[in-house]
């Protein structure tokens, strides 16, 4: 393994990841969904593969996505939160931060 290799490898480890909270819309049907994550740098591509499986979870969105296609859809950062010592307080803001998204949007659970 190389040198460039391993110090990419490393840095990769080391990053900090991004907590907060995301929408997706769908333009053809204007639904929303929105959603929390422990690292908002992953979760769309997690999220679009399980779509372009046809396994995501969240029936109505694998819906849309299979009626309308993934040209329809758009992915959105609503939140960052800072980065914090504690799991728990963590994702206690998020719960907090999602409910707060939900209701503003008036968007389906993700």
């Amino acid at each position: 393994m190389t040198s460039a290799r391993k110090a990419a490898i490393a840095a990769y480890k080391e990053r900090k990841s991004a907590p907060g909270i995301f929408a997706i819309r769908c333009q053809a049907t204007a639904e929303i969904w929105v959603g929390q994550t422990p690292d908002l740098e992953k979760i769309q591509n997690r999220i679009w593969f399980t779509l372009r499986q046809g396994s995501h979870p969240c029936r109505s969105l694998q819906a849309a996505w299979t009626a309308h296609g993934p040209d329809s859809f758009a992915f959105e950062e609503c939140e960052r939160l800072e980065e914090e010592e504690s799991a728990y307080v963590r994702d206690a803001l998020l719960k907090e931060r999602v409910l707060h998204w939900r209701k503003q949007l008036g968007a389906e659970a993700v």
